[in-house]
């Protein structure tokens, strides 16, 4: 309960936008029955103390970020590292399932197919992406700080990479840079965002702002 509060308010400094609840939702949902999990390029994010999960690692490779997390104890363990070579520091089935959100598109292509490959190798049950649905123009707000946007994942191809695909926040033309609303007052078109969501973002991921991408691996 207290970590529900915490997400919340938070949500609420950001201008309350009820998608990003409903969005943190979905994660929670596909993360479901899995305890071991390796958050991808985890930042300071909370989300997986929020959701109740203990057994977690996370990996990142901005220093203040990665400082922020080891102080905040935002999983259970925390690694100093690339995303690139996530195989130099995991081992192939090392995890449940792995997960990385809005991280793939900092990475170029190449990079971002090998970051893919060695997730799957990593996970034992499940592998979980997200990611802007096509190309959202992000630049760095500081130095070093590993915020530029330097690829594009739409949902027609991680499903040709064999995920499933589900769309998230809503239709992106209501959305702008870092998944924004466009349009002001941000509570009403956050509603409306919602609703169109509810109604047929998630079945209708080619036209939604963000995708959720889902991989669950065959038992041997």
């Amino acid at each position: 309960m207290r970590g529900r509060i915490s997400l919340f308010l938070t949500l609420l400094k950001q201008g309350f936008d009820p998608n990003q609840i409903y969005r943190r939702m979905m994660v929670q949902s596909a993360l479901r029955g899995h305890e071991q999990v390796l958050d991808v390029g985890c930042g300071q994010s909370m989300d997986l103390r929020w959701f109740g999960l203990e057994k977690t690692t996370g990996i990142e490779a901005y220093r203040p970020s990665y400082e922020a997390a080891v102080s905040k104890k935002t999983h259970g363990e925390l690694v100093f590292g690339d995303v690139r070579e996530l195989d130099k520091y995991f081992k192939p089935g090392q995890f449940e399932a792995c997960i990385s959100v809005d991280v793939i598109e900092h990475v170029t292509k190449e990079e971002g197919l090998k970051m893919m490959r060695d997730m799957e190798q990593i996970a034992r049950e499940r592998i979980v992406i997200i990611t802007p649905n096509g190309w959202m123009n992000q630049e760095h707000t500081e130095e070093g700080d590993l915020q530029k946007h330097y690829s594009a994942w739409d949902a027609k191809e991680m499903q040709s990479y064999g995920y499933e695909v589900f769309g998230m926040l809503g239709p992106k033309s209501l959305r702008a840079e870092s998944h924004d609303l466009k349009y002001r007052p941000k509570a009403l078109w956050g509603m409306v965002s919602l609703g169109a969501q509810i109604l047929w973002g998630k079945q209708d991921p080619v036209n939604a702002s963000s995708i959720l991408c889902i991989k669950t691996k065959k038992p041997a």
